[in-house]
């Protein structure tokens, strides 16, 4: 008997234990804070704390969606970041798309400033390198962004708003200044560079321009004029602020519609990289 014994025991070590997967084991997998969850995917062998992109889906996306963009994956991990993607909010009881408490003049079931804040601190004890973190955002994601830079800008370490800017009443001041690499469409008809009214004139999309003046007088630019304006190949149209003792603003424009332009990713991060090199 105590020979079966034996065996038995000996036959259950050498099957692979099969346990159940963590929050975070896989891209895929949920990781709960104490005011929703967010995704995040590591770059392979990653050994110590990492960089990473937290990216804020647009209006009625999800973290699940953007963690099937394989081609962000990739581009980001063959740099060494990671990339972190929050759930939004959802939009209405019943309805799956997903939304941003955008400081719009509504009230939201739940404050992102503060969801963000426990994302990207749950993030630091999944390897992320808290003090190398760029938050990006599209559309209604960039919303976000912008509120963050504005009213909480020590969050992130910097941040690169896609199509989409500060919604109306605009804030009046900012808590300090910012990093901030602001894209955007020339043809943009969502949310056009000088905003528009929404939901039957109850929501207004504020003013690009408008909210880069905001953020200079926060950074304390010297001029409103840019330091410097470039055209790339491709039609990238760059102004840069730089003589601001309170952060660093890059403005890119691109010919087309609502939408993330090509080369965006990389550009985004060259300049990123440089904010981190300068100090």
């Amino acid at each position: 008997m105590r020979i079966r014994i034996a065996l038995l025991c000996l036959c259950l070590a050498l099957i692979p234990s099969i346990a159940p997967a963590g929050p975070c084991a896989t891209p895929a997998s949920e990781c709960p804070t104490a005011h929703g969850f967010y995704r995040v995917a590591l770059p392979e062998g990653a050994e110590g704390p990492v960089p990473a992109v937290i990216y804020l889906h647009g209006w009625g996306s999800s973290s699940a969606v953007l963690m099937k963009n394989k081609p962000m994956l990739a581009a980001l991990a063959a740099r060494g970041y990671a990339l972190i993607a929050p759930e939004g909010i959802r939009t209405s009881p019943g309805r799956n798309e997903k939304n941003w408490a955008v400081r719009d003049g509504r009230d939201y079931e739940r404050d992102d400033l503060a969801f963000l804040a426990e994302v990207l601190d749950d993030a630091a004890a999944h390897g992320i390198d808290r003090d190398r973190v760029l938050m990006a955002g599209f559309s209604r994601g960039a919303s976000m962004v912008w509120d963050v830079a504005c009213h909480a800008p020590d969050m992130a370490r910097a941040y690169a708003p896609v199509a989409g800017a500060f919604w109306e009443p605009l804030p009046e001041r900012c808590q300090g200044g910012a990093d901030l690499f602001h894209t955007h469409g020339w043809a943009d008809r969502v949310i056009p560079l000088e905003g528009r009214s929404v939901a039957g004139g109850t929501l207004t999309q504020g003013d690009t321009f408008a909210s880069l003046k905001i953020l200079r007088a926060a950074n304390g630019c010297e001029t409103e004029q840019p330091d410097a304006s470039r055209i790339e190949p491709g039609g990238h149209w760059r102004r840069t602020w730089s003589s601001c003792s309170g952060g660093r603003i890059e403005l890119m424009l691109h010919p087309g519609p609502h939408g993330t332009p090509n080369g965006w990713l990389e550009r985004a991060l060259d300049w990123f990289e440089a904010r981190l090199a300068e100090g």
